[in-house]
């Protein structure tokens, strides 16, 4: 192993209605039951953390956020050599459209983001969420 992939996750949610944006993928090439997840992508070092983090949440879901901060950090169960960093982000501009390898989007209420996610789910990560006010 030479390594690990780092990937920026952005958990976007809405202070209005409460709820958080995920987005459903097919056929995932890292993760093969991935399903559901949340927006966000590799990082591209040459254009660090925040600016790839919103340009990849941009891509998927047609919205400019601003990112509130990291709210954890995980090696992925599903793939060790994995690295995935989430960061609470929050919707400025735009409105939800699926893109890139997204091909569908949903606002959910936090209690029910598991019942979407066929991957692992932390229990401090779904703690937090929880939290969210």
């Amino acid at each position: 192993m030479d390594g690990f992939n780092i990937a920026l996750i952005g958990v976007i949610f809405d202070t209005k209605t409460k709820k958080i944006l995920i987005g459903k993928r097919e056929n995932d090439p890292y993760i093969s039951n991935l399903t559901w997840y949340f927006p966000g992508g590799k990082l591209d070092h040459n254009k660090g953390i925040d600016k790839t983090l919103k340009e990849k949440i941009k891509l998927k879901t047609g919205c400019e956020v601003k990112n509130l901060g990291t709210i954890f950090i995980e090696t992925s169960p599903e793939k060790k050599d994995l690295i995935l960093v989430y960061f609470l982000c929050e919707v400025f501009k735009g409105k939800e459209k699926a893109g890139g390898d997204m091909i569908e989007l949903k606002w959910v209420k936090p209690e029910d983001l598991e019942k979407h996610f066929t991957t692992s789910f932390h229990t401090r990560l779904k703690e937090y969420i929880m939290n969210l006010k």
